[in-house]
């Protein structure tokens, strides 16, 4: 019987290393999204971060900020649920006095207020093609005034060309870690799930929700990591 792909059967199955394998820098793109939230998370609001997996990125914003706010992870996957209590187990260890809160449930019902920050990393491309511009623009609701929206999405190139010359580049690295086999059935599983936008095709969707400054800041191979800033007059 084939079963529905996720990331989260049996635990986490060393998820974050096993990104770490399959996206090229994405260590480096970790680091440069928890020293970007130093710009922008403040006292007294949200932070949230959509998608969470394991909490590994909240866990290095908290490290990075210690500022007294409420951080806020949202998964939908079941399979991350015990990651997720170690992690918050860990942080209030380290850190006793943070708001730390992880909640299971659909980011398309999650309302947003007074948010300084949100990210995302690799999660929007795994929702209904038509609920994407919608989550955005509740993002944009709900942040505040120079509030940040940080995301990272797998994307599409609009020649073909160029998608054919960076797929199998990426293919070659990750044939560092994967055989061919596991590589052809996680894209085999994936099909019916990531359905990829082009880089134009975010930004529409940020320009719509009413994001004027936007900025890609980390890209590898057809991994693009981008930031959307509400303005202060806004």
């Amino acid at each position: 019987m084939n079963h529905k792909f996720t990331f989260g059967h049996g635990g986490t199955e060393n998820f974050d290393e096993h990104i770490a394998k399959s996206i090229r820098g994405y260590g480096n793109l970790l680091h440069d999204v928890t020293n970007l939230s130093q710009y922008f998370v403040d006292k007294n609001t949200n932070v949230v971060d959509i998608g969470c997996s394991t909490g590994n990125l909240l866990k290095e914003i908290i490290a990075k900020n210690q500022i007294d706010c409420n951080y806020i992870g949202v998964e939908v996957e079941k399979g991350f649920h015990n990651s997720l209590i170690e992690t918050e187990k860990d942080i209030k260890g380290k850190y006793p006095k943070t708001k730390i809160e992880f909640k299971e449930g659909d980011i398309r019902d999650f309302e947003f207020n007074n948010c300084s920050l949100v990210t995302s990393l690799f999660t929007l491309q795994f929702l209904p093609v038509k609920d994407r511009a919608d989550v955005i623009k509740k993002i944009y609701k709900g942040l505040n005034k120079g509030g940040c929206f940080i995301f990272a999405e797998k994307i599409i190139c609009s020649d073909a060309k160029f998608q054919e010359m960076l797929t199998f580049n990426y293919y070659d690295y990750k044939e560092k870690h994967f055989s061919a086999d596991e590589i052809l059935d996680k894209e085999k599983k994936l099909r019916s799930m990531l359905k990829p936008n082009t880089w134009d095709e975010i930004k529409t969707m940020l320009a719509d929700a009413n994001f004027k400054l936007t900025q890609p800041f980390w890209m590898d191979h057809v991994f693009v990591g981008g930031v959307a800033m509400k303005e202060q007059n806004e």
